[in-house]
């Protein structure tokens, strides 16, 4: 239990932007309200599968979106990664 807390927290970080604190528990909307545009944007979208109860066969259920977003902050601080998935803020980390 305890690694399992500690891999959330550590992917579940929060950064400042200017006055204000970003952290996942805000929507995408406030995240640009008070961040703006990251510097970076990528978009990925994947089938959602599932497997057929009758011939345990894989069909496709549909298609999840999956963005990351970076924002860089200067020469001091790490970059931080922004992954949302389907419109909601699920981990904000430091860049490797």
């Amino acid at each position: 239990m305890l690694l399992v807390s500690l891999a959330t927290s550590a992917a579940d970080e929060k950064f400042r932007c200017g006055k204000w604190i970003a952290s996942s528990d805000m929507s995408v909307a406030e995240l640009l309200a008070k961040c703006g545009e990251p510097t970076s944007r990528t978009e990925v979208v994947e089938d959602v599968m599932v497997r057929n109860a009758n011939n345990g066969l894989m069909l496709k259920a549909g298609e999840t979106i999956i963005e990351t977003w970076t924002y860089d902050r200067g020469t001091t601080a790490a970059p931080m990664v922004v992954t949302i998935i389907d419109g909601s803020i699920r981990r904000m980390e430091r860049a490797k």
